[in-house]
């Protein structure tokens, strides 16, 4: 097993993590903003105004994105597999 093998096998993983985890983050900086300014705005303190919206906007997104995220991991997947005899070598 070569070195640029596993080389260009981390940097795959380390992009589809990126790009898997990525609408979920975006979502939950933005919701954190928002309420962040509400709270500013209003000079309300509560530590669940911010736990709940955030957790309640990622079960949305993932609802949301959960096929096309099942979809690209399947593609990875696949890929892993089909590499499997180039890693044994």
């Amino acid at each position: 097993m070569s070195e640029m093998i596993i080389i260009d096998l981390g940097r795959k993983t380390l992009m589809m993590v990126l790009i898997l985890s990525g609408p979920m983050l975006v979502l939950s900086l933005v919701v954190g903003l928002v309420v962040s300014i509400f709270q500013a705005a209003t000079q309300i303190s509560e530590m669940t105004l911010t736990f709940i919206p955030k957790l309640v906007a990622m079960g949305a997104a993932l609802l949301i994105f959960l096929p096309w995220m099942l979809q690209l991991f399947k593609g990875f997947f696949n890929e892993l597999l089909e590499m499997i005899p180039t890693l044994l070598r």
